[in-house]
């Protein structure tokens, strides 16, 4: 186990990490710590400028995904066509 130091809105949190996952753990915290800052929010209760970080993250990985549903095809769509196709194949030999 290990920990990591994130810097996030001005205060230091200490997180435990399995070994290895530093590196990652750091860039996921410098991502908070980027929209804390460009929310500009320092008027903000810290709780709140957390929970809004994570909403728009949240709203980024939303969108994120729904773009790449739409733009990759459907991986099944093949093996449905070979099985139709088998399936058509069969139905014309069992009404011979």
């Amino acid at each position: 186990m290990s920990n990591v130091t994130l810097q996030i809105g001005g205060r230091a949190y200490t997180v435990a990490c399995a070994e290895g996952e530093e590196a990652h753990i750091q860039a996921l915290g410098g991502m908070i710590a980027d929209k804390v800052r460009t929310m500009g929010a320092a008027a903000q209760s810290e709780p709140r400028q957390l929970l809004f970080a994570a909403l728009l993250l949240a709203d980024e990985l939303h969108e994120a995904r729904a773009a790449l549903a739409a733009a990759a095809p459907d991986r099944h769509a093949p093996a449905l066509e070979a099985l139709a196709a088998r399936l058509e194949n069969i139905a014309t030999h069992l009404e011979r």
